[in-house]
């Protein structure tokens, strides 16, 4: 492994704890917290993809959560009226999900906010510069992949 001086090691870590001090990964999104807003864009991709609807099952799988964390959130979107439980016609015991047309609103909604957040960072950093954070990024999200690989091998 190369050496590298004391001051590298100490600014990177400064660098990656204030980025997790501003939590930017948790905040709301038009109103909805990551994980509803994930699984209303699963839905409303699903939709547009493939023109189905979602089983409970199916959205959990995709975004690698448990599927009571998927109900739990399902009930939240629900209640909102954003999401609606269909009974599957060819399973009578499967209970598939769909967007609403106030789901299809409130995704564009967000999806639009969420881009205005990354074109806003592309405006302060540049094209330059913001090219080469997501490859660095991936470089990062790559080399602690490895690591997490490389420890559980032991």
């Amino acid at each position: 492994m190369a050496s590298y001086n004391n001051e590298t090691v100490q600014k990177l870590l400064k660098a990656f704890m204030e980025f997790r001090k501003i939590s930017w990964h948790n905040k709301k999104i038009a109103g909805y917290n990551p994980s509803e807003f994930k699984v209303l864009v699963t839905i409303q991709r699903e939709a547009n993809e493939k023109k189905t609807e979602m089983k409970i099952s199916e959205i959990s799988q995709f975004l690698q959560v448990t599927p009571p964390t998927i109900t739990q959130i399902i009930n939240v979107l629900e209640k909102d009226g954003l999401v609606e439980r269909t009974i599957d016609p060819d399973d009578r015991r499967a209970v598939k999900i769909k967007l609403t047309p106030e789901g299809l609103k409130v995704t564009a909604k967000a999806r639009l906010a969420f881009s205005e957040t990354f074109l806003g960072l592309i405006d302060f950093l540049g094209e330059e510069e913001s090219e080469q954070l997501a490859n660095l990024l991936s470089k990062v999200q790559q080399y602690f992949n490895q690591q997490s690989h490389n420890q559980e091998g032991r």
